[in-house]
């Protein structure tokens, strides 16, 4: 088999499956994995491919009632996750890997570090969240000294930081604020470690909460972030400064939140109410 085959496959994907084209894309990208470095049969780009439409789909809203009543529902670090992240717009991966040092409760504010594309930004630390938050900071505290005596490292440094500050990791401000249970081993050089709390445990208590909250809605983490923008529009915020706290590159991409607005489709009123 080669590229013919490989091309049928992809197209039948778009064509027969209706798959999404992220879907298509990763299948693409095993396909090719598999000739390339397994089988050792060098394919290179395949020509002819249909590909997968995109489609735009408006994104999921909670009402401020169903984010109460599914708050309601949370404890411990889910709750505090998911109220940063409709407090703060927080993405899921970047609320369970902050780090001490990048919440300042002087400014009320927290500084994403390396959110999606690489980028840095500001978001607001909602007051409401800062006695909780600092409480958790204080637990992260008392055991990161335990660790620290049972002869474990801090949390591993991104980048090249460990190397420029090897001692860095053995400092509070560069721990994450939701750690852990568990503790791993680095492969390379044994040092045992706490990586943060894994995106799914937030996730998944989050989808028993919209459950048992009964919020017929299909919400996921990521629609805190997506009524975090909207209600800010609709309580007047300029579209430029969500734009800044979301960390879009394209205001197009933020524009989607005004076809979401709590005023009727598009903005307008429906003829039948007038009857």
């Amino acid at each position: 088999m080669g590229d013919a085959e490989i091309r049928e496959f992809i197209t039948h994907l778009a064509v027969d499956r209706r798959v999404a084209p992220a879907t298509q894309n990763q299948a693409l990208a095993a396909v090719l994995f598999l000739f390339n470095q397994v089988l050792r049969k060098q394919i290179g780009y395949v020509e002819g491919i249909v590909r997968s439409k995109t489609t735009r789909k408006l994104p999921v809203v909670l009402a401020p009632d169903e984010v109460r009543k599914i708050l309601e529902h949370l404890t411990g670090t889910p709750r505090l996750c998911a109220l940063l992240m409709y407090g703060s717009g927080l993405r899921v991966l970047e609320a369970v890997s902050l780090r001490v040092k990048d919440v300042d409760f002087a400014r009320t504010e927290i500084i994403v570090r390396a959110g999606k594309g690489d980028k840095d930004r500001r978001v607001p630390l909602p007051e409401s969240i800062a006695p909780a938050l600092r409480k958790q900071i204080l637990r992260v505290e008392k055991q990161f000294a335990l660790d620290l005596r049972a002869g474990l490292r801090g949390a591993a440094l991104p980048g090249a930081l460990s190397t420029k500050y090897p001692n860095a990791d053995k400092q509070l401000e560069w721990q994450y604020v939701f750690p852990a249970q568990r503790v791993y081993t680095e492969a390379t050089t044994r040092i045992r470690r706490r990586h943060h709390c894994h995106e799914s445990n937030i996730q998944r208590a989050f989808a028993i909460a919209v459950r048992a909250a009964r919020v017929r809605k299909r919400a996921t983490c990521h629609s805190l972030r997506h009524s975090f923008a909207t209600h800010l529009l609709e309580s007047g915020t300029d579209i430029r400064t969500i734009q800044e706290l979301l960390g879009h590159t394209d205001l197009r991409t933020t524009m989607i939140y005004t076809h979401v607005l709590n005023r009727g489709a598009m903005g307008v009123k429906s003829p039948a109410d007038q009857l």
